[in-house]
């Protein structure tokens, strides 16, 4: 298996910043749009775990646009073959002081493009000997 093919690291790397581009703008129909559209996506948030493309898309046009800005740090995209990648990151936000955010995301090439079939998002306390 190849690991990290250039072309196909640029191009999950492009689809990972527009989702989060998409994110801290609130920009639903592209969050929509990179997220597979099948009832076997699922997204397990901070507070809510997603079932399917339909309950994704409902928490999307339900959530609050407000407070949505956050560094990220420590990203690490690593990709399998020409059709899976991982994607993972560390966020922070300016009101969770002392706390990190984890997000990670399986990507698949589909015909329509490359698309989340899996994410997971979680906060947690910074560990001391981590900081960034």
């Amino acid at each position: 298996m190849d690991v990290d093919l250039p072309d196909v690291l640029a191009e999950v790397t492009a689809q990972f910043a527009r989702y989060e581009a998409a994110l801290v703008s609130n920009d639903v129909a592209v969050l929509d749009e990179l997220f597979h559209a099948d009832k076997r996506s699922l997204r397990y948030g901070v507070g809510e775990n997603l079932y399917g493309y339909d309950e994704i898309m409902a928490f999307r046009a339900a959530r609050s646009p407000v407070g949505l800005g956050r560094r990220t740090a420590r990203t690490l995209i690593t990709t399998y073959g020409r059709d899976a990648a991982v994607a993972s990151t560390l966020f922070y936000r300016e009101q969770l002081a002392g706390k990190v955010g984890r997000q990670m995301q399986t990507w698949i090439r589909f015909p329509e493009g490359w698309r989340i079939v899996a994410a997971h998002v979680s906060i947690i306390n910074e560990p001391p000997d981590q900081k960034t």
